[in-house]
């Protein structure tokens, strides 16, 4: 009888890969301590200390008022207050939501026959702001005083201050906006290592030669190798969130499925940075320059991505560039779903935006890529 040879199976020939690289990325004890434990430290001290600074109090005015106005002088002149202007009434109820916002005032301005002007103030606040609130209204108080001793008639009450009204909103945590920042922080830096100094070597020490003179498909060599990183980042991923929610009390509003579609968006970048990490692996000629390609790429989007503070504190020109880096869309998609409760269908401008990035870097992959 004669033997009839099977044929060559693509799909053990991934798995054996994957599981190689797997075990490969265990035997790099550094991994492990970049990946999971540094980024949990990082959350523990940001988590802890995050909100200091002193006490500031951003504020919403509803309606136009005259900036020469006395009144509005006097509102200006509350240490740490900052009047902030809004054209989008959803983006300023989100603010107000999530504590960003001190509160909303509704300055109402008469005058009376001796054309002595007259102030009514109404105050909206949520239980997001609690921090400030209570010391902002006291503060008002003095720029009433203030402003009837201007008119040198303190028996008459020109000034009148609304008790504030507080509305009941789930409470916004400085983890609620750390945990998201150091989950891109992490994968960013550990995927771009990862793959670029992985692919880097085996080009180097010509394994990858070997492997694409074999049967074995090229797109599973890449897949192969790519899994196992994916895997390992995903683990690190769950690690962190896990910590987070048990420990020091990260929002996954809807439970498992916000979980499981923060994990679905993990994947979304991760796939984009094994984009970028065989790009950087396949144009350098020394593994020096890998350092260097990547801190170039990362460090600007670690400090323009709202990965330690929000990128509304930049001017309005530089925000507009950050909005289009890929780490600004992870971190905001993953703080809509997990603090808004909002599905990965609802985050389609942030998943689009890394769409049109994974496209532009996979057309770089495909003409650069080296195998020898």
């Amino acid at each position: 009888m004669s033997n009839v040879q099977k044929p060559y199976s693509q799909t053990r020939a991934l798995w054996a890969i994957t599981r190689a690289s797997f075990k490969a990325i265990f035997g790099n004890p550094s991994a492990i301590i970049f990946s999971i434990l540094f980024p949990i430290i990082f959350v523990l001290i940001f988590g802890a200390f995050g909100g200091g600074g002193g006490v500031s109090y951003r504020i919403a005015l509803a309606g136009k008022v005259d900036t020469a106005d006395f009144f509005y002088k006097g509102l200006l002149q509350i240490p740490g207050v900052k009047i902030v202007a809004y054209t989008d009434s959803a983006v300023l109820r989100k603010d107000l939501i999530k504590g960003k916002l001190t509160a909303i005032l509704d300055i109402q301005k008469t005058t009376d026959s001796t054309e002595k002007p007259h102030y009514n103030v109404s105050i909206k606040s949520t239980s997001a702001s609690s921090n400030t609130i209570y010391s902002f209204v006291p503060a008002l108080k003095m720029v009433k005083l203030m402003l009837e001793k201007e008119l040198n008639d303190s028996y008459v009450s020109y000034v009148d201050i609304e008790e504030p009204v507080i509305e009941q909103v789930r409470q916004y945590r400085q983890i609620d906006f750390i945990l998201p920042g150091q989950l891109g922080f992490s994968i960013l830096f550990s995927t771009l290592f990862g793959i670029a100094f992985t692919f880097f070597n085996l080009r180097e020490q010509l394994v990858l030669k070997r492997f694409y003179a074999s049967p074995v498909k090229k797109i599973n060599i890449l897949l192969g190798v790519g899994m196992s990183r994916l895997f390992f980042q995903v683990l690190s991923v769950l690690v962190l969130l896990l910590f987070g929610h048990f420990f020091m009390n990260f929002t996954l509003q809807n439970g498992i499925f916000t979980f499981f579609s923060i994990i679905t968006m993990t994947l979304i970048m991760l796939f984009l940075l094994m984009g970028v990490g065989l790009i950087f692996s396949s144009i350098v000629k020394s593994d020096t320059s890998i350092p260097l390609l990547i801190n170039l790429f990362g460090f600007p989007q670690m400090m323009l991505s709202g990965t330690f503070f929000p990128i509304e504190v930049f001017p309005k020109w530089l925000q507009e560039i950050c909005r289009l880096l890929p780490l600004t869309q992870y971190n905001d998609a993953v703080r809509k779903i997990s603090f808004e409760g909002l599905s990965l269908l609802e985050c389609w401008k942030e998943i689009g935006i890394l769409g049109i990035w994974m496209v532009i870097i996979y057309a770089i992959a495909t003409k650069v890529l080296k195998w020898e």
